[in-house]
């Protein structure tokens, strides 16, 4: 539990930075410039600002939430070992960044009041630097014996880029926004798209660096949780690259793009964020898992996760509960946990699969039956409810509330809620019980956060080569759930005639989920 509680508060941490840091950078690079020649934007400048005091109060925020965790399991029902903790590099990191935290809420203040305050801009940034560098400071590199020092620079420059990209992004849709949901002006986005592609390169630079050093070889892609997230990253990466790569060009023909391509752009920009954001959280678990290079024994070789995405005629056939270890939560997983595992993927895979389908049929316009398939969530929600864990009431003889302190039931009912979630506002919006255009994003929105929650998804640590060999398959189910979530977004926020393609996608990648889940095996 405290492991999975971690990496949410990591998550949103790094999210807080990104709000701080990328703040900075946008007010500073972008927005002021901009204001000098457009004087009617002078007033989002201090709006920005309260949103990077705002970032910085989320920090601190889960910077101490997390110190809390902590303490408490490292206590063990004990009293608090809080001389201990005062003493480790990570607690002072960690104190280093709450105070650099509490400074840019100051300094954000302070210039709220006076935005032409020019001394105070100079130690903004100097804040953020170091924002960035305390962040290196409870990272993997500041635990590295051998070449701590270029670890630690390459992990605060690749983290600086990445905050001040998608924070520049999170200030640039609220100056959208802010200004009522307006076009940005021509202006304004090409002096972000320059901030935006210095952060990418720089971005990229220090993930390579980190990467080769982390990584160590194309087995270690293939055979560890760590570098299976990397991957991840990197292909959620290369996703926001190519709607960046859109908007650049769409930018570049500004003033005289036409307005289709303008709304197109905002949309775009729309998803980079909810990507962007993704791959923060993705960030976040890669602390709680080894380094791929200090995992050698227990690495799983390439024949091994081969078999696992073997196709093979699914497991329909259901261990019997008394074969379930229900009372041992840390016991090694047995052949019937396994199988009782695979029967669930592959019952839940055939209902999202006939969901796919009938998605598809309904956009064909010849079956207005087929609205009706949100329907389905609910059945697939009253399966998963009864049987993700046998142990748990209402099979096994663990309370509902005290499922709840164990990490991978809780994830496996917040996965549920998300599963009525997302039946019931689709439902309603289909058949038009609800008109609400913002009730209609409900279902992209909890689509693409369940598909972030697969990305964090972790199992006890007791075997990494198992873990993992039943962990790999949930990168690439997490990645297509994330594209059904926001091609459907896009379907929705596109003007009509641009929203065929989405369409598909996001369809077509509902079915391919239910074939993942139909040839789901871990044994």
């Amino acid at each position: 539990m405290a492991g999975f509680v971690d990496v949410l508060l990591r998550g949103l941490a790094l999210c807080g930075q990104a709000a701080a840091i990328g703040g900075v950078l946008f007010a500073l690079l972008v927005l002021k410039p901009a204001a000098r020649r457009r004087p009617e934007l002078s007033p989002l400048v201090g709006r920005l600002l309260m949103l990077v005091a705002a970032g910085a109060v989320t920090v601190t925020a889960g910077q101490l939430l997390a110190l809390t965790v902590q303490q408490v399991v490292l206590a063990g029902g004990k009293a608090w070992p809080i001389r201990e903790v005062l003493g480790t590099a990570y607690f002072q990191a960690s104190a280093l960044r709450v105070l650099t935290c509490i400074a840019l809420v100051v300094g954000a203040l302070r210039l709220r009041r006076r935005p032409d305050a020019a001394g105070w801009w100079p130690a903004m940034v100097a804040l953020t630097v170091a924002l960035a560098a305390t962040a290196a400071g409870i990272s993997h590199a500041a635990a590295r014996l051998e070449h701590g020092g270029v670890l630690f620079l390459l992990d605060a420059g690749h983290q600086y880029a990445a905050s001040v990209w998608v924070g520049g992004l999170m200030h640039l849709t609220a100056v959208a926004y802010g200004r009522g949901g307006d076009a940005w002006p021509a202006l304004l986005l090409k002096r972000f798209s320059s901030m935006a592609l210095c952060s990418v390169v720089a971005l990229v630079v220090g993930g390579v660096g980190l990467t080769v050093y982390y990584v160590d070889g194309f087995s270690a892609f293939t055979g560890t949780a760590y570098g299976m997230m990397v991957g991840t990253k990197m292909t959620i990466l290369a996703l926001i690259l190519v709607l960046g790569a859109l908007n650049f060009f769409v930018v570049r023909r500004l003033p005289s793009a036409d307005p289709v391509s303008l709304l197109r752009l905002r949309r775009f920009v729309e998803v980079e964020l909810g990507l962007g954001v993704t791959v923060l959280f993705a960030a976040a678990s890669l602390t709680s898992l080894p380094p791929a290079a200090d995992v050698v024994a227990d690495r799983a070789t390439i024949s091994e996760v081969a078999v696992i995405f073997t196709p093979r005629v699914p497991a329909f056939t259901s261990p019997r509960l008394e074969d379930m270890p229900l009372d041992d939560r840390e016991a090694p997983r047995t052949d019937a946990d396994r199988q009782w595992s695979e029967f669930n993927h592959n019952v839940a895979g055939v209902f999202v699969l006939v969901m796919g389908l009938l998605a598809i049929l309904n956009r064909t316009g010849r079956a207005p039956w087929a609205r009706h398939w949100p329907l389905v969530f609910f059945a697939m929600a009253v399966f998963l409810f009864i049987r993700n864990d046998p142990g748990s009431w209402p099979l096994g003889p663990m309370g509902f509330w005290e499922s709840l302190t164990y990490p991978g039931e809780l994830q496996h009912k917040l996965f549920v809620a998300l599963v009525l979630g997302f039946g019931t506002f689709e439902w309603m919006v289909r058949t038009g019980r609800i008109r609400s255009p913002r009730a209609a994003l409900v279902f992209p929105i909890l689509c693409s956060v369940g598909g972030a929650l697969l990305l964090t998804h972790s199992h006890a640590a007791l075997n990494l080569k198992a873990e993992y060999l039943v962990e790999v398959t949930h990168a690439p189910l997490g990645v297509i759930a994330m594209l059904v979530g926001w091609g459907r977004w896009l379907e929705l926020r596109l003007p009509p005639g641009e929203t065929t393609l989405p369409g598909r996608v996001w369809s077509i990648g509902l079915a391919m989920v239910g074939v993942l889940l139909l040839l789901y095996r871990e044994s």
